[in-house]
């Protein structure tokens, strides 16, 4: 039997990463057996697949990847869409885009994402990257690495997500490429200054220079993509005492609204490779992303069990299923018209310098050096309205609601008509403003507009994230049965991230108690209305509030002054990492077998320190104390991948690996509610903190893998993994001891006797075990008939399954994990013309979501099946000589109109948001010189 074992070439190519090279270096194994074999160029979407398949095939881990046929063309507009179709991996909506990635059942924290190797920053609060603020357009491929091994200069217990650029001198020609993208909602305007269409538009180029010595690539792309959004969501459901007399869970409130986004982002890329020799070469990159995503949001903020209306208990409907009372009817309440508006702004540069020398044939070494730093704000318009100032003044109204079926919420009566710009005015129309600051300024404790100095609120958080890295490794070819390569080395990452937090109240300019009413809306302001038929509450006033505020028509004032709450999410946190790493690659036989892989060991140090405040509230105000604590911790963390070539087609896999996925960054950092007490605990501390624990460690596992793959075309492949996790360390609620050494008590600014205090947040502790399997298909139709050449299909299903407890022996659910996973993609592609419609399915999982003053709140979100289509035209392709190198695509996303779905409560038609973000149409071209 003829077996194929990659060979020395192969290896140190897929080694180096390069994956492009990977398929050619085994075409050159199998021409060195066979000379006549015909070599068929496929390109396209199916030359995508081909290339996917062979970085499948002969990286030494297990991994997924996409691949573009040229810069520009990866086959999704986004690069989040691209990677939740791979198998194992699935994504999370975020304001109706797919941004967050989870691998095998965890979430986006668990998972370490890369650039070109090196790790990145992120404009979240946390670690987990969202993936829109990178554009697919400048990408050449995504990796998606399942078992880690030694050299990966990255840790997460699910994976490591490595986002590439494209290596100039590998294309070996020249490229000019214009790539454009008209894009439109499947909604008209919810908002009369909202956008329903955007455009996106890219120019490429790369060249070589030199005597290809010398290569550049660039590409500058902006876009300006719309999004649309119908929504509701309720504040939640007490209980409410029914005509007889048994409890029931009835709506508190609802804040439905119409939501018009567009996301502006300008990216350029740029690559400059040299190799002067045949053992030098040196890679300069450089990335910049400026990001603005605003957001227009108007609403009807409906009290309902929770409001000071009066509810008919005749009125109410119960589901005698679940107890919740369906429908009900509340007389003489007042609502809050809201007209919001946000920005969230985020800059982010990237360098890079990565250098390779072959010291000889035998010996190579490496030198890289990167730095990445984002800065993101967000500035975020709460403007309030109604009938009357505060909750006892202005028109009430009778309003009744029914619970729509299948999770979208409620429908609700009303009298007003919250259109009338003479009946809906500027101010607070309930008491919201419960500020001592507030009231002392305007001189209302003790009277009846106590509290009701409320119009509006602004939150206003800052990120910033700067992160630099520093690798030196070198290698040595080994020619002998067993070892082809050892390489070994040390890296250093520097990183800190820091968040200020902070909200202002917002009341109209004119406002005193001796002027309380409220302010009809300015003409200059006026929009007209927006539609909420969607809820029943028929139209409502529009107006501009980022004009109201820019033109001075409220006096703001911070809210950190009465809240502590700004000033416990405020923080700084800095990390130092340092790795040293060796590895053995393998390239043996065991009997007939040949077996490849690699075996190595990373020991990580890492030097964690957190800066924040000890928050407390004396006298209504906020009075504070620096806090700055330090900690350190090591891991040894050992890998090993083996290949078992069965035969030319067939590989088994197996991979083992200690991993570690470091603690989110809110929940490590040193800022608290602190209060020193005069009598001690039952812990004998005089201390209480709750908030940040700056000495959590990261949670870890053990993870084995074990996978057969069978690759029975050049265009297709089967594959069945089974993979388990022993988690012997993660992170959960609980107490810990604190040393609050040299901080002061905020209540008399005095330095404490005693230091040690007893904290309540995040900690270290519990066990459990993750487990699964993958089944993965690619499927060229050409294998059944000639008349099939151009057809295919890329199918995957996954299945996880957790057992896991905290530190109290209390089951816990990960957050991300949906126990099942499904992608299809059905394809042709033939003589030009192009066809594909995909899908991808996961089944209910819990989610972190945005809430209240920007805070990461843990919902239960619905699954979701989510349908694509696009068809397009490669007239190179296609022999249409006159139009050589343009091509046009129209997709489709969402074409089943797929909500966003997250409940509350105990039973299913306790609904917290649904999304409804209709189906959106891109009319694309390129242009290839």
């Amino acid at each position: 039997m003829s077996m194929f074992k990659p060979s020395i070439l192969t290896l140190a190519l897929t080694a180096a990463g390069l994956n492009s090279f990977v398929a050619y270096a085994a075409e050159e194994d199998q021409k060195a057996k066979n000379d006549n074999v015909e070599v068929i160029e496929v390109k396209g979407f199916r030359g995508s697949v081909v290339e996917s398949i062979n970085t499948k095939r002969f990286t030494p881990e297990v991994v997924e990847s996409i691949s573009a046929e040229d810069i520009g063309k990866l086959p999704d507009s986004s690069i989040a869409e691209s990677i939740a179709r791979l198998p194992g991996l699935t994504a999370q909506r975020l304001d109706g885009r797919a941004s967050r990635v989870s691998v095998r059942g965890f979430s986006e924290n668990e998972s370490a994402t890369t650039f070109n190797g090196r790790e990145q920053v992120s404009i979240g609060d946390n670690r987990g990257v969202e993936f829109d603020l990178y554009p697919s357009e400048i990408m050449s491929g995504v990796t998606v690495y399942k078992t880690p091994s030694a050299g990966i200069d990255a840790e997460g217990i699910a994976g490591v997500i490595d986002m590439q650029t494209v290596k100039p001198l590998s294309k070996g020609e020249q490229v000019i490429m214009f790539n454009g993208q008209y894009e439109q909602t499947g909604f008209d305007k919810l908002n009369p200054d909202g956008d329903d269409s955007g455009f996106r538009g890219t120019f490429s180029y790369i060249d070589q220079f030199a005597d290809d010595t010398i290569g550049v690539a660039f590409a500058y792309n902006t876009m300006s993509s719309p999004n649309q959004e119908k929504r509701w969501n309720s504040w939640g459901y007490p209980e409410f005492t029914g005509d007889d007399g048994n409890t029931y869970s009835i709506l508190g409130g609802a804040k439905p609204f119409v939501r018009s986004s567009t996301l502006e982002r300008d990216s350029a890329m740029l690559v400059i490779e040299a190799a002067p020799n045949d053992r030098l070469n040196m890679t300069f990159d450089a990335l910049y992303v400026d990001f603005s995503d605003e957001k227009i949001l108007r609403g009807i903020e409906v009290p309902f069990a929770w409001g000071q209306g009066s509810i008919d208990p005749s009125s109410a409907v119960v589901d005698a299923d679940s107890g919740f009372i369906t429908s009900a009817v509340t007389e003489g309440q007042r609502v809050v018209v809201r007209n919001d508006y946000e920005e969230r702004n985020a800059e982010l540069t990237q360098f890079g310098f990565n250098a390779k020398y072959d010291i000889s044939d035998d010996w190579s070494v490496e030198f890289d050096v990167s730095r990445s730093e984002v800065e993101r704000q967000i500035w975020s318009i709460e403007s309030y309205s109604g009938t009357g100032r505060g909750d006892a003044n202005g028109v009430a109204d009778t309003i009744g609601y029914e619970f729509d079926g299948g999770n979208t919420g409620a429908q609700f009566s009303h009298n007003l008509d919250y259109s009338d710009y003479d009946l809906i005015q500027l101010g607070g129309p309930l008491s919201w403003g419960a500020s001592a600051a507030l009231n002392d300024k305007y001189g209302l404790t003790g009277t009846e507009y106590q509290n009701t100095a409320q119009d509006g609120f602004i939150n206003a958080p800052e990120i910033n994230d700067e992160l630099s890295t520093l690798k030196l490794a070198a290698s040595k070819v080994l020619d002998n049965a067993y070892i082809s390569r050892v390489s070994f080395g040390m890296s250093y990452r520097d990183r800190e991230k820091s968040k200020v937090s902070e909200g202002y109240f917002m009341t109209l300019k004119d406002f005193s108690l001796s002027n309380p009413g409220m302010l009809s809306i300015p003409e200059q302001y006026r929009l007209g209305t927006a539609s909420l038929d969607f809820i029943g509450m028929g139209n409502m006033v529009a107006y501009d509030t980022n004009g109201l505020v820019n033109d001075g028509y409220y006096n703001l004032l911070q809210e950190s002054l009465t809240d502590s709450k700004h000033k416990t999410q405020s923080w700084t946190v800095q990390e130092e990492v340092t790795a040293f790493f060796a590895q053995a690659d393998i390239n043996a036989e065991i009997g007939s077998i040949p077996v490849t892989g690699n075996v190595g060991v990373r020991y990580v140090k890492t030097e964690q320190s957190s800066q924040g405040f000890a928050a407390n509230t004396v006298d209504g105000l906020v009075v504070v104390s620096p806090t700055d604590v330090s900690h350190d911790y090591s891991h040894f963390l050992p890998s090993i991948n083996l290949s078992f070539a069965i035969d030319e087609e067939q590989t088994v896999r197996f991979g083992a690996a200690k991993t570690i996925s470091r603690a989110r960054l809110d929940e490590m950092n040193a800022s608290v509610n602190a209060s020193y007490n005069q009598q001690p605990d039952e812990n004998g501390n005089y201390w209480s903190v709750s908030g940040g624990n700056p000495e959590l460690e990261p949670k870890e596992a053990t993870g084995f893998d074990l996978s057969y793959e069978n690759y029975f075309h050049e265009e297709g492949y089967f594959a069945a993994a089974v993979f388990y996790k022993d988690i012997t360390q993660w992170i959960f609620d609980g107490t810990y001891e604190i040393d609050m050494s040299g901080v002061a008590d905020p209540s008399t600014g005095e330095i404490p006797a005693t230091s040690t205090g007893t904290g309540s947040g995040k900690v270290n502790g519990g066990s459990g075990d993750l487990w699964g399997y993958e089944l993965s298909l690619t499927l060229p139709f050409t294998m059944f008939s000639e008349s099939l050449d151009g057809f295919g299909l890329i199918a995957s299903h996954t299945a996880v399954e957790q057992d896991i407890t905290d530190q109290n022996g209390n089951d816990y659910e990960l957050p991300g994990l949906s126990d099942q996973i499904d992608s299809l993609t059905v394809y042709f592609e033939r003589n030009g013309f192009q066809a594909r419609t995909s899908m991808r399915k996961r089944s209910d999982f819990k989610g972190d979501v945005y809430g209240l003053g920007f805070a990461t709140t843990q919902v239960d979100i619905k699954g979701e099946t989510i349908w694509d289509a696009q068809i397009g035209y490669d007239f190179s392709e296609g022999g249409v000589e006159s139009l050589d190198g343009l091509s046009v695509t129209f997709q489709v996303q969402n074409i089943t109109e797929e909500p966003f779905t997250s409940l509350q409560g105990d039973n299913s038609l306790q609904v917290r948001d649904y999304q409804d973000y209709g189906r959106t149409f891109l009319l694309g071209f390129s242009y290839k010189l």
